[in-house]
């Protein structure tokens, strides 16, 4: 047992003695490094104050000092900002379309057979005017409901009239009169039915005869756009529209206003239209309805634009430019060489002194050729580096 344990502290001695000469050996070491690292900071820190001695500045900050003898100033061009009125203009794609309410798509109203049209392609038609005439046996049912309704509805009149002048005479039954009041309103609910049952038709059931054809009529004012109209051809009652009827003297464009310039855009502003293929034929327009919702895809908002349209040039479906303008604001206009980058921030260098110039972070707006509009950032008569910029950068 003391043999061992004697062994045992020899050898911890031994490990103990190894790694005190480890830490002795290496601390020099460290030392020395330390110091040399200590050494070239001091030398680059030197280096550098001995370069700004040599160019002529001091750096204080995000402040630069240049001296009077400083080769940096001789290489400045110096810009003084102000307040200018600006429009902010862009152009966008455009949609031309029919306005729902100058547009109908006219198809029957039952299952039947088309036996006469009316129109022809270009044609020009007033509500009321007639399209196709066609025979329909829902037609000639609800023609039939309608005379008989009609009929009934007459005669119980007569009925309960009859009953009325026999009980102030004496001779009248006051039973047989409340039942031909309740045959008459009975009679008189039914004719109003079938009478609503003609409208789906758009046709004025006094003027009707029974046993004609049923003429399918325009509810606007128009131009036939569009004809399918086949003599003879049947159709079911789910058909297609045959005729299109359009008035295209007003048109609405619809386009779309990126998220970033939805502040501009001002209901009823006017805007300019352009087709590509027409130049020469520039007209003006009016913002009609802004959508309060955004397309989450595009992060665009839709507008419609209300334009005229006398010489029918602006045609559905076509693509056009509209160019938009916001109402003239004082704004502050710099050159777009005296702004820089740098990861997500925009600066410029500001001389706030004689031949002391201040880094100060900017935000922009649209470019206007050569220049930028301010948004925030700098103030009327403020004075800035317009070239020679890059020339306090490398100092930064």
């Amino acid at each position: 047992m003391k043999l061992f344990f004697k062994t045992t502290v020899t050898a911890s001695k031994s490990a103990y003695t190894r790694q005190r000469i480890r830490r002795q050996t290496w601390l020099p070491i460290v030392g020395m490094l330390y110091s040399l690292f200590a050494l070239a900071s001091c030398g680059s820190e030197e280096q550098q104050a001995t370069q700004a001695q040599t160019d002529g500045y001091s750096m204080h900050g995000d402040t630069i000092v240049l001296t009077d003898s400083s080769n940096i100033s001789k290489r400045l061009t110096l810009f003084t900002v102000s307040d200018q009125e600006f429009n902010a203009a862009w152009n966008t794609t455009g949609v031309v379309r029919a306005i729902p309410n100058n547009y109908a798509e006219i198809a029957a109203p039952f299952a039947g057979r088309v036996t006469r049209a009316y129109v022809k392609l270009g044609q020009q038609v007033n509500p009321g005017s007639p399209i196709f005439e066609m025979t329909s046996p829902a037609f000639f049912s609800a023609q039939k409901d309608y005379f008989d309704s009609k009929q009934e509805w007459h005669q119980a009149d007569l009925n309960r009239k009859r009953q009325q002048d026999l009980l102030e005479n004496g001779v009248g039954v006051q039973r047989e009169l409340e039942e031909a009041e309740t045959a008459y309103e009975t009679k008189k609910s039914a004719f109003a039915n079938a009478s609503a049952a003609l409208k789906i038709f758009t046709t004025n059931p006094e003027k009707m005869e029974l046993g004609k054809p049923l003429v399918v009529t325009s509810p606007i004012q128009g131009e036939i756009v569009n004809n399918q109209l086949v003599i003879g051809q049947y159709l079911k009652e789910d058909a297609a529209a045959l005729v299109v009827v359009a008035e295209l003297s007003k048109i609405w464009i619809a386009g779309q206003v990126k998220e970033k310039d939805i502040h501009h855009i001002q209901a009823m502003a006017q805007v300019e239209v352009q087709v590509s293929g027409l130049p020469d034929k520039q007209r003006l327009g009016k913002i009609f309805h802004i959508n309060e919702i955004m397309d989450e895809e595009t992060r665009s908002v839709e507008i419609l634009i209300e334009c005229d349209n006398a010489d029918r040039a602006l045609k559905p479906g076509m693509y056009v430019t509209v160019g938009y303008k916001d109402k003239p604001a004082a704004r502050i206009l710099a050159p777009t060489k005296a702004i820089f980058q740098r990861e997500n921030d925009q600066f410029v260098f500001v001389q706030v002194g004689k031949q002391k110039f201040v880094k100060r972070t900017v935000s922009t707006g649209e470019t206007v050729g050569s220049d930028v509009v301010i948004l925030s950032g700098l103030r009327d008569g403020e004075i800035i580096v317009h070239a020679g910029g890059v020339f306090l950068l490398k100092e930064q």
